[in-house]
C-alpha cells in the first residue's frame, strides 16, 4: 500500500476520482528539469509530453501510463481516501510495479542540510540527491 495527498484543485485529483487508479512514478536526478516542468504546469492546459523529452509506457493493469525515464513506477487501485481540506489523501493498493535496470539516484526536494547534491532550485523548489 502507498498513499498520496493530491490537492482537490489540480486536474491529477480530477483524474484520480473519475477513474481510481494512479501510477506512482519515482524519478531520478537526470529528469530534474523535466520534473520541475511537470510538477508546474497543469496537464489540464498543455501536453506535457510535447514540452519534455519524457516517454509513456503501457501499463499492465491500470489506465494511467508509467514513466519510462522514471526509476520505479508503481501500479496502484486506489482502495479508499480520506478528505484533509483543501487535499485528499488516496491509499492505493500497489498491484504490479516497474523497476529501471540503470543505477540513478532518486530525485527528492531538498533543503539547506548537509549531505544532499542541489542539481536545481527553481519557482520555489529545490531539487537535489543525496551525495555519496
Amino acid at each position: 500500500m502507498v498513499a498520496i495527498s493530491v490537492g482537490k484543485t489540480r486536474y491529477s485529483h480530477k483524474l484520480l476520482m473519475e477513474t481510481g487508479e494512479f501510477v506512482l512514478a519515482v524519478p531520478g536526478g537526470d529528469i530534474v528539469k523535466e520534473v520541475l516542468f511537470c510538477g508546474t504546469n497543469s496537464g489540464r492546459n498543455i501536453d506535457k509530453l510535447q514540452q519534455t523529452n519524457l516517454t509513456l509506457k503501457r501499463a499492465k493493469f491500470v489506465k494511467p501510463d508509467l514513466i519510462k525515464e522514471c526509476m520505479v513506477n508503481l501500479e496502484c487501485k486506489v482502495s479508499g481516501y480520506l478528505d484533509t481540506g483543501d487535499h485528499t489523501i488516496f491509499a492505493g493498493e500497489v498491484l504490479t510495479s516497474w523497476i529501471s535496470e540503470e543505477k540513478k539516484k532518486v530525485l527528492i526536494s531538498v533543503g539547506s542540510e548537509k549531505g544532499y547534491k542541489l542539481l536545481l532550485e527553481e519557482k520555489g523548489y529545490r531539487l537535489g540527491v543525496i551525495q555519496g
